[in-house]
């Protein structure tokens, strides 16, 4: 582990090292995502168009359930890793990939004996049903690789290895791109082909990592016996039956094994876990949400919105990768205490992205045209996504803030500011702004929610940083008050 890299580095050098194999990932799972996209719309079927788009936030649920264990996790590791207790993080990473892997198996058979009201509650109609409940059944079979591969995706960044993560996921994605052709349109299997191609791929990135980890990580683990202890049981009483003069039955004390992890640390995964979940859940949520209120004006509002928030991740999951690529970088220097260095990280980070989102806004609002028509032929849908693409494109800079803070929040552990950014944004504030906003708008008002939703939730990100790290104001100051007391709290101990 390159201790160098999280203590002394200069700021820069050690946020980009970390944070761009991060954000090379975030550009190939959007390319994952996007691959889907691109070969069903060129079938020229509006309607298999739509249904896909409606089934889409099923996957991005896969990820968002990975997240409990994939960042909540990597959390609790990366503090460890600060205190330099590489054995407890060891054993947390296995505890961690067996968890995510057991949730897997739970979704797969409530996703199949609930298809039918799910697929409902997602908006799927007459003419979109067919296509959705194909792409929809092979991504609910493939959900445990789908949700096994956020675990070491996420924990390989806590030991410093951004790169392999990296690796993992462009292998899968490559796989995807050859695949999807093939099945969409030689073997005319349509949205299913598509779906079948996403499961493949990720049996490709799974079979990497589980290599990485076994034979190339020094820290982390997928050995179960590292999440187990052994202890003895009561012993069996002597036998009073005798086999000969030469076997007497003696007492055999009965070895057992239980989990060797405490309440207290799948707490600490699971507060952190469950809140970085719900940001993914609410993603998918706020998209069905937009979704059924822009069913009212017909199917291909629903295309075309599908394919302008397509676009609009481009720029999203380089936030998200900037952002979270550093969470490792963060949460070893706030296990470590180093708040001079950790108030400097986050300076950087919001200037950074704040700057890096305006310069995305005005690259994709020029070639809104040219971007959607990169995914369709049909003059009315590239219009309707046009309009849609430069109203999303206006709160760019309010996300990079929301991803900093959420992401901050979750690495030093404060759950209750990570729970409520990640119920705000594509929930809750959403939910409330697409209800009056559509009142009050109408169509107009459905397109503009999420940009409004966007700059309240900034705000409230805002807020919440000012409160919860009254520590961060202090800088180098506070710093060296906790680490003083650190020490002294060691010594008494």
């Amino acid at each position: 582990m390159d201790n160098e890299l999280f203590e002394r580095a200069p700021i820069p050098k050690a946020y980009f090292s970390l944070a761009m194999p991060v954000v090379m990932s975030m550009l190939v799972t959007l390319v994952y995502n996007m691959v889907d996209t691109y070969f069903i719309a060129h079938t020229g079927d509006s309607n298999m168009v739509a249904g896909v788009s409606l089934s889409a936030p099923v996957f991005m649920v896969m990820i968002a359930i990975g997240d409990i264990f994939g960042l909540g996790g990597s959390s609790v590791i990366s503090r460890l890793f600060g205190q330099h207790r590489y054995a407890d993080g060891k054993r947390l990473s296995v505890f961690s990939f067996y968890g995510s892997l057991l949730i897997g198996v739970v979704i797969l058979v409530v996703g199949l004996v609930f298809r039918g009201p799910i697929l409902s509650m997602l908006g799927a109609n007459e003419a979109t049903w067919v296509h959705a409940s194909a792409y929809y059944t092979w991504i609910i079979i493939g959900s445990p690789l789908i949700i096994v591969s956020m675990t070491p995706v996420n924990q390989l960044r806590t030991e410093g290895h951004a790169v392999p993560s990296m690796i993992g996921q462009i292998a899968g994605t490559v796989l995807n791109i050859i695949l999807n052709p093939l099945f969409i349109h030689v073997f005319g299997w349509g949205a299913a082909g598509s779906a079948f191609a996403t499961v493949l791929a990720n049996v490709c990135t799974d079979a990497y990592l589980v290599w990485f980890l076994i034979f190339r990580s020094t820290n982390l683990s997928v050995d179960p016996r590292l999440m187990l202890m052994r202890f003895s049981g009561t012993p069996r009483r002597a036998s009073t039956k005798t086999y000969g003069k030469e076997f007497v039955e003696h007492p055999v004390p009965v070895r057992r094994r239980r989990l060797n992890i405490t309440g207290l640390e799948v707490k600490d995964i699971l507060v952190i876990g469950i809140p970085a979940a719900i940001t993914n859940l609410t993603q998918s949520f706020g998209i069905v949400m937009v979704n059924l209120y822009l069913l009212r004006y017909g199917n291909d509002p629903v295309a075309a919105m599908g394919i302008a928030l397509k676009v609009v991740m481009i720029a999203v999951s380089v936030f998200v990768g900037f952002a979270f690529g550093a969470q490792a970088l963060i949460g070893y220097n706030y296990g470590a205490r180093n708040m001079k260095r950790l108030a400097g990280i986050l300076r950087f980070s919001y200037i950074f992205l704040s700057c890096f989102a305006i310069v995305m806004t005005v690259l994709l609002s020029v070639f809104d045209r040219e971007l959607m028509g990169f995914f369709i032929n049909d003059p009315h849908i590239i219009d309707l996504g046009a309009g849609m693409l430069r109203v999303q494109l206006l709160s760019l800079v309010c996300v990079g803030v929301v991803m900093v803070t959420t992401c901050t929040f979750q690495s030093m552990g404060k759950a209750m500011g990570a729970f409520i950014l990640s119920i705000s944004r594509q929930g809750v504030v959403l939910v409330i702004v697409l209800a009056v906003a559509s009142r009050i708008g109408g169509y107009q008002g459905v397109i503009a929610a999420q940009a409004i939703a966007d700059l309240i939730t900034a705000i409230m990100a805002g807020v919440l940083f000012y409160i919860m790290l009254p520590e961060l104001r202090g800088g180098s100051r506070r710093s060296g008050a906790i680490k003083a007391g650190n020490v002294k709290e060691d010594t008494e101990s």
